[in-house]
């Protein structure tokens, strides 16, 4: 089941899913909002993992920072069922992070090859950016997180 929040995302991230063969993708942006997701069951699981791709995305930027003088922008983990690659992609709406798993029906090339892809996919869909406002209050952060896990689960 394919899910996003914003329909411009819809498209390009089906084809991704589709010509990846991936089993599982999460679009989040880079503080850990979900903005669409593929494969997942539960909602536990989606806040997880956006909880710990965006925590894996800052480390492994200021740890290349710090070694390279550049942040690292995409990992790859292979498992011995499935692996897991994590990257991040540019918009005109800003910087977003790409959590896939996937098993031996693809391969790393591939998923890197439809990944490229995908980025100017969604650079090419985004809509125009929006004027910039102040950050809003925390309590704010978990009701829009509430409100986008019901619409990503089918609960409005």
């Amino acid at each position: 089941m394919r899910i996003a929040v914003e329909p411009w995302l819809e498209e390009p991230l089906g084809r991704f899913i589709d010509d990846a063969r991936v089993r599982v993708a999460l679009l989040l942006d880079t503080s850990g909002r979900v903005l669409a997701q593929h494969g997942f069951t539960r909602s536990v699981e989606v806040m997880s993992a956006c909880a710990l791709a965006a925590a894996i995305h800052a480390s492994a930027s200021e740890i290349g920072r710090q070694l390279d003088g550049s942040p690292f922008t995409s990992l790859h983990h292979a498992g011995q069922e499935r692996q897991v690659f994590l990257a991040a992609l540019a918009t005109p709406r800003g910087s977003h992070i790409l959590l896939t798993v996937f098993d031996d029906l693809t391969s790393i090339g591939l998923v890197r090859l439809y990944f490229a892809e995908l980025s100017k996919r969604l650079a090419a869909a985004a809509p125009a950016v929006m004027p910039a406002t102040p950050n809003p209050p925390l309590a704010d952060f978990e009701s829009d997180l509430n409100r986008n896990l019901a619409k990503l689960f089918g609960r409005i």
